[in-house]
């Protein structure tokens, strides 16, 4: 049976676990930085590096590859690329990760380490970077290229031909017109229409969306 372990221990992990449902892959530890416990009865969590070279030393006995996703969600997506390219160092192959009842055109491209959780739609031509969260009930539509760790937050629709830069956040409900640009790190507030490019390192809120 395929393994995979999780780093970060909190709703995103929870919201992954289910997504990987029936799949086959077994969850066999997770890992935060924080002293926190685990989110499941089930699966031990072991804190930082540490932690991790702890777990290592009980696997030293089987073989098998692991694999790994950083459950880290929100605007964090800087965090959660470098997590990701510190497992891979390590020899854990990043896994992508698709809800079943989520759906992926046969023509996008998803980068390692993503997610694309339950009632997503990544629709034709669509290009995601590595670390990218596209989370519950969110819509990227046709062409749009979808940067590093970027995070579309639930219910959030971006149509078609967008492009969101590296590490951005796209808030829950928000809407993002045709070929609207984004820039990288910039953040849109919950329920923002966005008509307009936003510039990096902004954030913008309101319809129509604003910088703040």
């Amino acid at each position: 049976m395929k393994r995979v372990i999780f780093w970060g221990a909190t709703g995103q992990a929870r919201v992954l676990r289910e997504a990987l449902s029936g799949s086959g892959i077994a969850l066999a530890a997770v890992f935060d930085n924080r002293e926190i416990e685990s989110p499941f009865d089930d699966v031990p969590i072991f804190h930082g590096e540490p932690g991790l070279e702890a777990w290592e030393a009980l696997q030293r006995s089987d073989s098998q590859p692991i694999h790994a996703c950083v459950t880290i969600g929100g605007g964090r997506g800087q965090d959660r690329l470098n997590l990701l390219h510190l497992l891979s160092r390590r020899g854990y192959a990043p896994l992508t990760v698709v809800h079943p009842r989520a759906f992926v055109a046969s023509t996008a491209m998803l980068g390692d380490g993503c997610q694309v959780l339950a009632l997503a739609a990544v629709c034709a031509n669509a290009r995601l970077g590595d670390a990218v969260v596209v989370n519950t009930s969110a819509s990227i539509d046709h062409d749009c290229t979808i940067g590093n760790g970027v995070h579309i937050a639930p219910g959030a629709t971006l149509a078609g031909e967008v492009a969101v830069g590296d590490f951005a956040f796209v808030g829950a409900g928000a809407v993002v017109l045709p070929r609207v640009r984004i820039g990288p790190r910039a953040v849109i507030g919950a329920g923002a229409v966005v008509t307009k490019d936003v510039a990096a390192d902004t954030t913008v809120i309101g319809n129509p969306a604003r910088p703040i």
